[in-house]
């Protein structure tokens, strides 16, 4: 059962910028609210856990920012991200991850995010990101912010990256599963598709890869997929 946390009563003497969190760890978004509302300028005014939950939630809450986990779960957060643009066009997001940036900054923006920063981040690193994205800018570490210009310069194509940069969101989304040891059934339960679209994906995801068997593709994905939670 989802938990979304209801968003408190708006204070309209309140200068503070409003803020909702989505992380199905409920130790993270205490301590990101805990964080949070420590600040003079920010305040968290709503949490969630799960991506359809938080969305009729965020609907109502009205918040200055959303702040986003990758993997939630019932849903991929990218997909969230996704759905929160269509909801609300200019509602700026701040992905906040545990998952390599390298693979999911540039998704996270080209679905809309206006950030990407790592949990592993200092609180200074990750309040910074949260400030610039509710200033209007695009917030990305230095790391990526040079990897993305260089891409942009070369005319990099996704396919001459990473191995993973070759896969859609969805063939990712379900590659992280397969490394975490979840079986057809399992992915497609939580991602509300059919066996035979996951088997699919799958066989796409080998192709895209060069694997000839799903042994070879599990083998692989348990040692490159990011943590899947």
């Amino acid at each position: 059962m989802s938990k979304v946390k209801p968003p408190t009563r708006p204070d309209n003497l309140s200068t503070k910028r409003r803020v909702f969190v989505v992380d199905d760890h409920p130790v993270v978004r205490q301590g990101l609210a805990q964080m949070i509302n420590k600040q003079a300028d920010l305040e968290v005014i709503g949490q969630g856990d799960d991506a359809y939950g938080s969305l009729r939630a965020i609907r109502d809450a009205k918040p200055d920012l959303v702040m986003v986990d990758v993997s939630l779960k019932d849903s991929d957060g990218i997909e969230l991200v996704k759905e929160l643009k269509a909801q609300s066009p200019e509602l700026p997001i701040l992905v906040l991850s545990m998952h390599d940036e390298s693979l999911y900054t540039e998704r996270a923006l080209r679905a809309g995010a206006n950030g990407y920063v790592m949990k592993q981040e200092p609180p200074e690193t990750v309040l910074a990101a949260i400030r610039a994205v509710l200033s209007g800018e695009v917030y990305v570490s230095d790391k990526m912010s040079a990897s993305l210009v260089r891409r942009m310069v070369g005319g990099k194509k996704r396919s001459e990256g990473l191995p993973m940069d070759r896969l859609t969101d969805r063939e990712l989304e379900v590659f992280r599963m397969i490394g975490a040891g979840k079986s057809v059934k399992d992915i497609a339960d939580k991602l509300f598709l059919s066996v035979k679209t996951v088997e699919a994906h799958r066989e796409h995801i080998k192709e895209k890869l060069n694997f000839k068997s799903s042994a070879e593709l599990l083998r692989f994905a348990i040692r490159n997929s990011p943590d899947e939670k």
